[in-house]
């Protein structure tokens, strides 16, 4: 492993324990910044040493050092998560091949530590922070001004294309959710799912995120048509559409929508 991979690693794994923090406190509306990290069942401080991300639930064997109350297992996954995804930065298509590569890691890194604690808080919740959200299509805006100056051919159009992506997301969900309301008497998505979708399209642009939520749509409906015909979900009981959304943002930044274009193309055999 090279050693901006470990670096990627050990701060991804670190800014994992944060996101943890991030998706407890704020459906809580608690600062994510003060106090410091503490049991939820006994209120004791975390020592820095048990902090560690991994390593310290590891060797708590999963329990407070406090109180024996169970830690539970989707802390260190999220750490781990976090990592893996921080290190995938690296092979991300990201702005594409005019962007200095520098500039797509830390894009990348900054994408998905918004994205991971979105799909944690819509699993959980059924809600998506307007708070993330604002904030992804901030950075995302951002991130795409930067790349347009870093791009000496080709800049304008790209910053174009990330405040239209940005804007039509945000319009065509909204829209999508008020037909739905009309006709099926309840909102088809949640006005949480736009503000997602507009996050992502201010960092992949129009046919960006076209192409993420064309993915989001397939995943959705084969993860909820399995969910329906097992008995998981019955009928009209909420869905969280957010999860898929992001995975369909992240997997577009990874790889670039032409990319998945060629895919389906393959898969269908044109």
């Amino acid at each position: 492993m090279t050693a901006i991979s470990l670096l990627l690693v050990i701060a991804g794994s670190c800014i994992g324990s944060f996101l943890n923090v991030v998706v407890w406190r704020l459906p809580r509306k608690e600062s994510v910044v003060w106090p410091g990290s503490h049991c939820p069942n006994c209120g004791h401080a975390v020592r820095w040493h048990d902090n560690i991300p991994v390593l310290g639930w590891i060797l708590l064997a999963g329990r407070c050092r406090d109180c024996g109350w169970s830690i539970p297992y989707r802390y260190p996954l999220v750490e781990v998560l976090t990592a893996g995804l921080w290190w995938s930065s690296l092979q991300a298509t990201g702005f594409g091949s005019g962007t200095p590569t520098l500039l797509n890691l830390i894009s990348g890194v900054v994408l998905v530590s918004l994205l991971i604690p979105l799909t944690l808080i819509d699993l959980d919740h059924l809600w998506l922070p307007e708070s993330l959200c604002r904030a992804g299509v901030v950075t995302g805006l951002l991130a795409s001004g930067l790349a347009a100056i870093a791009q000496v051919s080709g800049g304008p159009e790209l910053l174009f294309a990330r405040c239209l992506g940005a804007c039509a997301a945000l319009l065509i969900l909204e829209g999508v959710s008020h037909l739905g309301e009309r006709i099926l008497g309840q909102p088809a998505l949640g006005l949480g799912d736009a503000k997602l979708a507009a996050l992502g399209g201010a960092w992949l642009g129009l046919t960006g995120i076209g192409m993420a939520l064309a993915l989001a749509i397939l995943g959705g409906a084969v993860i909820g048509m399995t969910a329906r015909v097992l008995g998981h979900l019955g009928p009209r009981e909420p869905f969280p559409f957010g999860p898929f959304i992001a995975t369909g943002i992240w997997l577009v930044w990874l790889q670039g929508a032409d990319w998945w274009w060629e895919r389906w193309l393959q898969l269908i055999g044109a």
